[in-house]
């Protein structure tokens, strides 16, 4: 077997661990799977930025061990040997992202120390420290991965939809460049989770079913967020469960239908903002999507009616499961940082300059 890198990915929605094996050179993604979290872990992800040090400290290491066996399962699963992993790189689970605090600050948890025992192989994590530290938002980080793969190619648009849609812009002769724009499932799994007692909105299923709000969202697309230019970053809890009850209560919708088909609407509608203000047109061609927002219809169709002039398709077309995407960055990032290499794009951050990004577990 040849030598091959690991990432591994838990997205905002902390549904589970997404692990992914990559060869380096040429890239390619050998294998993946997500291992659901159990729901009482899932539920103390989302609240975890509540919990009190001690607590805290506990989650750190319990989550540590678990990306361990999780780790161990998948190197059995697919026949990989540890022998044959040249590292790690481990995101974590994000629990606060404050880069407009006082003090700029981020939290990821996920003890590696956990990893490196168990696989003998070296881990990197905690990726966002070093970025704000050269005065960056700590996110998105991918950008640097998608100048990598589609740096010099045709112009894309590369959109990820997790919890949170961030995007990133990238090809020949163009600046890399990438930021946040808004909500992605994070309010559409809240609503359906209320009122359908379902995780999501299946395939946009529900969503299709509604009439969007229009007008409530042309509304909240002229807050604060959407009009700032980039850099800017957004933590989990901007979309949250106080912002879906505020703008969107199910009172003020007819059915549950309605109230997903606007919500599906909104983070439609804020990535079209996001490219028509902030995107060049000469890079307006290509729009691909990843992460598990890229299987809502619903979803891509509203896109496809917002942004007409854009040809959308998702990250499947160049070889790379949309639900793969973010742990195989991870896994380069990773390994670029153990070849003491840089893996990181400045511009989408606002960082001073170019850096080595993540802390290495031996």
């Amino acid at each position: 077997m040849s030598k091959f890198s690991l990432g591994l990915m838990s997205g905002t929605s902390a549904d589970g661990l997404t692990v992914c094996a990559v060869q380096i050179r040429p890239f390619k993604v050998l294998h993946f799977k997500n291992y659901a979290y159990p729901k009482t872990l899932q539920q103390k992800l989302l609240t975890a930025f509540a919990l009190r040090a001690p607590e805290l400290s506990q989650l750190h290491f319990e989550l540590g061990r678990l990306y361990a066996r999780t780790v161990l399962r998948f190197l059995k699963e697919f026949h990989l040997s540890a022998r044959d992993l040249l590292v790690t790189g481990s995101h974590g689970q994000t629990i606060y992202h404050g880069p407009g605090d006082a003090i700029p600050n981020t939290l990821q948890i996920g003890e590696p120390a956990f990893l490196a025992a168990a696989t003998g192989r070296p881990v990197v994590s905690d990726f966002r420290p070093k970025d704000m530290a050269l005065g960056g938002q700590g996110a998105p980080l991918i950008p640097f991965f998608d100048e990598y793969i589609w740096g010099q190619k045709s112009p894309k648009i590369l959109l990820n939809i997790g919890g949170i849609s961030n995007f990133s812009v990238v090809g020949k002769n163009i600046p890399s460049f990438g930021f946040d724009a808004g909500p992605g499932n994070t309010l559409i799994d809240l609503a359906c989770q209320q009122q359908l007692h379902r995780p999501f909105d299946q395939n946009g299923r529900n969503a299709a079913k509604g009439t969007p709000d229009k007008k409530r969202i042309q509304k909240l697309l002229r807050q604060k967020f959407f009009l700032q230019k980039p850099p800017k970053s957004l933590d989990k809890n901007d979309f949250g469960e106080k912002y879906l009850n505020r703008y969107f209560p199910a009172s003020d919708f007819k059915t549950a239908a309605d109230r997903l088909a606007t919500l599906t609407w909104f983070t439609a509608a804020a990535v079209a903002q996001a490219i028509n203000d902030f995107v060049p047109s000469r890079c307006q061609k290509e729009l691909v999507v990843s992460g598990g927002g890229s299987y809502n219809r619903t979803l891509l169709a509203y896109l496809n009616e917002l942004l007409p002039q854009l040809h959308i398709t998702t990250t499947l077309a160049y070889g790379i499961d949309p639900q793969a995407k973010e742990s195989a960055a991870f896994a380069l990032l990773g390994w670029l940082a153990w070849r003491h290499k840089i893996n990181h794009c400045a511009r989408a951050t606002g960082a001073a300059r170019n850096a080595i990004l993540g802390k290495i577990t031996l």
